[in-house]
């Protein structure tokens, strides 16, 4: 994996991660059409490397309104803490059922399975990529409530459909929270500053989660100790370039929610399906 390849990825991920087009769909495909294998270990920790790049945007960017939104008055800090944790928990317990559901149920070798071996499956990203448009689309036709709050039930909903995103590439997960934030009476800014909020609160999970993968594949393959250095720098460096496109994306994608043009990306999201399945 060269400079420029990391480049491309990057910028790639910066731009789809923050918008509701499926970061790591369009990451996996790019990585296909440069030769590269999406499933390997050193694949997947770049991949969370970018993520952690446009987790930093999405903190820059955001910063302002979270102060106002969550820091305004400690009994606003604790009820909106408890969304997040709500959200989480439940992303959690629909996130790693799933997992269990295909583990046990569909894959030949339980013991084997992880779920970075659904990411090379072009079937299975093009359908959530269609579905994420569907529901994108859907959602862009409810009028908005200019003053709808998020709420425990509303939080408890919006996590368990990111909890949908865990295992299927494709399955934008800022399109899918924001769209089921749009469509349960949230209004549009506080549903994109909830929805970025979950994926800060998800991220460093998911980061030490795909470093530790790294890591064992590394020992299990009896590859020399410099392999942190082999890995760790050019991830960090794609990290950077991830994180100012992720800035720019986000400027975009708050654009277009407050104009409604957030159809627009569910149309692109179903073009993409149809181009994932040709490219796969």
């Amino acid at each position: 994996m060269n400079l420029l390849q990391i480049l491309i990825l990057a910028v790639i991920q910066g731009a789809a991660e923050l918008l509701p087009v499926s970061s790591s769909a369009h990451v996996i495909v790019a990585e296909k059409l440069m030769g590269l294998d999406p499933t390997s270990p050193e694949m997947t920790l770049l991949l969370v490397m970018l993520h952690t790049g446009t987790m930093f945007a999405a903190i820059v960017y955001f910063w302002s309104a979270w102060k106002k939104t969550y820091f305004e008055s400690s009994g606003a800090f604790r009820t909106n803490v408890l969304y997040l944790i709500a959200a989480t928990a439940f992303t959690g317990i629909v996130g790693l059922g799933l997992l269990w559901i295909i583990k046990h149920m569909f894959a030949a070798n339980p013991a084997e399975f992880e779920v970075e071996h659904l990411f090379g499956i072009a079937p299975l990203m093009a359908a959530a990529l269609a579905s994420a448009g569907v529901l994108i689309i859907a959602s862009s036709r409810i009028k908005e409530q200019p003053y709808g709050q998020i709420s425990m039930p509303k939080a408890i909903l919006i996590g368990a459909v990111q909890g949908l995103c865990l295992p299927f590439r494709g399955f934008s997960r800022s399109g899918a929270t924001i769209s089921v934030a749009l469509a349960s009476g949230v209004a549009r800014r506080k549903a994109e500053e909830f929805s970025f909020a979950l994926s800060v609160v998800l991220t460093p999970a998911v980061i030490a989660k795909e470093i530790y993968r790294a890591y064992k594949s590394h020992i299990t393959a009896a590859i020399q100790p410099d392999w942190v250095m082999h890995l760790a720098v050019p991830s960090l460096v794609g990290m950077v370039f991830s994180f100012l496109a992720g800035l720019l994306a986000l400027r975009w994608l708050s654009r277009w929610l407050e104009q409604d043009r957030w159809h627009f990306f569910g149309g692109y999201c179903l073009v993409a399906a149809g181009i994932v399945l040709w490219v796969g």
